[in-house]
């Protein structure tokens, strides 16, 4: 079994006991810690295009905030006050190798549940302010030191500055308090505030947050998934109609009509969890220009007989689900049906960032890995 970064917590405890429930400090969680990206490397990611970054300021004389999303210059960062400052940068595992791995030590929660590695650099007592997150999240730090607070439950009727482009809270009353050092990890359990401001210079820290579609996203999603497929043919019937006083009224039976109709759509769990798959591996990135790519089987064979590997791309997302005898697997908002001779392919390929030896072994398994190379969900390394 891989090692979980808990400390001596078991992971059953941790579920049962903190997982959602209250915030968890561990000290050397991750011992040795290297932090899986330079702080030069991450400005520079952080002025790419198609990369999501923010640079806080918080001007400590006035107590004003500024916020500025990337990209950004170099000279953004030769320009940077001498404290007070925060560059965040957004889903660093889809562009870092190193910060995929670094991602995957989290895996003890369902993959499909991460969302990604945020990383947050921060000169001395850099911060972005009390405040709340609606999902859970893993605080690490990496190098540097962090003072982080918690404390109390917060929703969108909890008051917040007026005057900040960042949503600052207001009745702000922390219960705990701890210096964070590397290897240190905190976690915080959606809806619970905390807040973060760096000790010193060279602070970095990684967030991984989780998926936690609201409740409103489900609801709507999930019906244009179901429509998408229904034909106008299918519509309301009442061949049970029967005679009433009033022509305009709108019957309990009408009513109990339109609920039926809907209901078998939900309780529908074939339908149900194929959507459920699609959705929850659906990238973080959705790229209209990605064109696929033209591999061939022996092109596959060749690399892997010369000790190349697969490797999953670091933006896309793996989960499965078992229906019968078989698999279905979900990639990137894609279905596969999956019969039992690659149920183990399948499994690694949830698991593992990395494949080395399952190419040649029957033509499902070489027609499942030729159509996630060409989808760009693997590709090939020395």
């Amino acid at each position: 079994m891989k090692k979980i970064p808990l400390g001596d917590f078991s992971l059953e405890t941790f579920l049962e006991e903190y997982w959602q429930k209250k915030p968890l400090l561990i000290r050397q969680a991750l011992p040795r810690i290297k932090p899986p990206i330079a702080a030069d490397e991450l400005a520079g990611l952080a002025c790419e295009e198609e990369v999501e970054s923010r640079l806080i300021i918080h001007h400590a004389e006035t107590d004003q905030w500024d916020l500025t999303h990337g990209p950004f210059v170099d000279a953004t960062f030769s320009d940077l006050p001498a404290t007070h400052w925060t560059l965040l940068v957004q889903a660093v595992d889809h562009w870092v190798p190193a910060a995929a791995d670094f991602l995957a030590q989290f895996y003890f929660i369902p993959s499909w549940r991460i969302d990604d590695l945020m990383i947050s650099y921060s000169g001395d007592k850099g911060g972005v302010g009390p405040h709340y997150d609606n999902y859970d999240v893993f605080l690490i730090q990496v190098s540097g030191r962090r003072q982080w607070e918690v404390g109390g439950l917060y929703d969108d009727s909890s008051p917040r500055r007026p005057d900040t482009p960042v949503k600052i809270l207001t009745e702000w009353e922390p219960e705990q308090s701890w210096i964070l050092e590397p290897g240190d990890l905190l976690y915080v359990p959606p809806r619970v505030g905390h807040s973060g401001v760096a000790v010193g210079e060279d602070c970095m820290t990684c967030s991984v947050g989780f998926r936690a579609p609201s409740h409103r996203d489900i609801l709507l999603d999930f019906p244009e998934y179901i429509c998408e497929r229904l034909s106008e043919e299918v519509r309301y019937a009442d061949p049970h109609l029967t005679p009433q006083a009033n022509p305009g009224q709108i019957s309990s039976e009408a009513v109990k009509n339109v609920q039926n109709i809907l209901t078998q759509y939900v309780e529908d769990q074939d339908g149900l969890a194929q959507w459920f798959g699609r959705y929850m591996t659906s990238p973080k990135y959705q790229d209209d220009e990605t064109t696929q790519e033209d591999h061939r089987v022996e092109n596959i064979r060749q690399h892997l007989s010369a000790g190349g590997t697969l490797i999953r791309n670091e933006g896309s997302r793996f989960a499965f689900q078992e229906h019968g005898k078989n698999l279905w697997l979900f990639v990137d908002g894609r279905q596969y049906t999956c019969g039992e001779s690659v149920t183990d392919l399948v499994k690694t390929l949830c698991a593992e960032r990395t494949l080395s030896n399952y190419c040649g072994q029957s033509e499902e398994h070489d027609s499942l890995l030729l159509d996630l190379l060409n989808h760009g969900s693997l590709y090939l390394s020395d």
